[in-house]
């Protein structure tokens, strides 16, 4: 009698483990992270999955509005005598990207991973800043097409 209870809870220990097993690869196959963008800011760093991306596949031009309007754009404070550094992961370089302030372009499609631009840039009206703050969003893709849009959120940093 012994060695039968044994077996059945042996049997509905590996029955639970496997169940927990089985649950944690679907979980883990839902969802897969999307490339990660990242700014530096002297010593602040900030990374960033997509706003919007369709695992590498072109988005449809109708959502691209709705993407740069990203409300959880995560925040970095800049001093406009500081370096901004943008870095993006290698799969988001294979496609090229730029960069965009406010929605405009700011800079020249590149295929590189890291990229640099000063920090006086962002509050200028001259590149169409307004105010102590500026979203500057990475857009995946070129002329034609995107395939992800990566949001930051760039506030100027008070004197102290």
């Amino acid at each position: 009698m012994t060695s039968q209870r044994f077996v059945v809870r042996h049997r509905r220990t590996v029955a639970a483990v496997g169940a927990v097993g089985a649950g944690l690869l679907v979980l883990s196959a839902c969802d897969k992270p999307t490339p990660l963008a990242t700014v530096t800011v002297g010593r602040d760093t900030v990374n960033s999955e997509a706003s919007c991306y369709k695992d590498g596949k072109a988005l449809a031009s109708s959502s691209l509005e709705g993407c740069l309007k990203d409300k959880d754009a995560k925040t970095v404070k800049v001093d406009p005598d500081e370096t901004v550094r943008f870095g993006v992961d290698p799969e988001i370089a294979d496609k090229g990207w730029t960069l965009l302030m406010n929605g405009q372009p700011l800079t020249e499609s590149s295929k590189k991973t890291y990229r640099t631009v000063p920090g006086s840039v962002f509050f200028n009206q001259q590149y169409g800043a307004t105010g102590n703050s500026t979203t500057v969003t990475i857009l995946q893709g070129g002329n034609s097409k995107a395939y992800g849009l990566w949001s930051f959120k760039l506030e100027k940093k008070k004197d102290s």
